[in-house]
């Protein structure tokens, strides 16, 4: 596996913006997940596809589509909140941990191999996404 990605480009950038994002008790907070969730009977995730999917904040019926032979998804079928922490939001929102939930959260599929794609196109058109719906604060589980 190193091998495989040891020759793979890596992205340069000009500059790093950084926005600071409000104290977390006063901001929104998404989930961003690359666990490949997608609904029952959806349309499964293609071989390195590098889109998103949109879900909302009380979707729970969920399941893992990374279809690796390496990946045990038993954790993620037991309690989705292993990959998509969603009950865990709702919990520090009740507690004032976090100011709020964003209405939409996103999941990618893990495997992503056409990083120029996720760079130009599909990063941006999801942050954009999250911009819009005034998140501040984005968990990501990378699974």
């Amino acid at each position: 596996m190193r091998e495989m990605v040891a020759g793979l480009p890596v992205p340069e950038f000009d500059d790093t913006p950084f926005v600071q994002p409000p104290a977390l008790q006063d901001a929104t907070v998404a989930i961003v997940t690359s666990a490949g969730l997608l609904r029952l009977g959806e349309e499964p995730w293609q071989e390195g596809d590098s889109g998103f999917r949109v879900f909302g904040r009380d979707e729970r019926n969920l399941i893992v589509a990374h279809r690796s032979t390496n990946f045990d998804r038993s954790g993620i079928a037991a309690d989705l909140n292993v990959a998509y922490p969603i009950d865990r939001l709702e919990e520090m929102q009740a507690e004032g941990v976090i100011g709020a939930i964003a209405s939409r959260h996103l999941s990618f599929t893990g495997p992503i191999m056409e990083l120029s794609t996720l760079r130009l196109d599909t990063g941006p058109a999801a942050a954009k996404l999250l911009g819009e719906e005034g998140v501040d604060v984005v968990l990501l589980t990378p699974v």
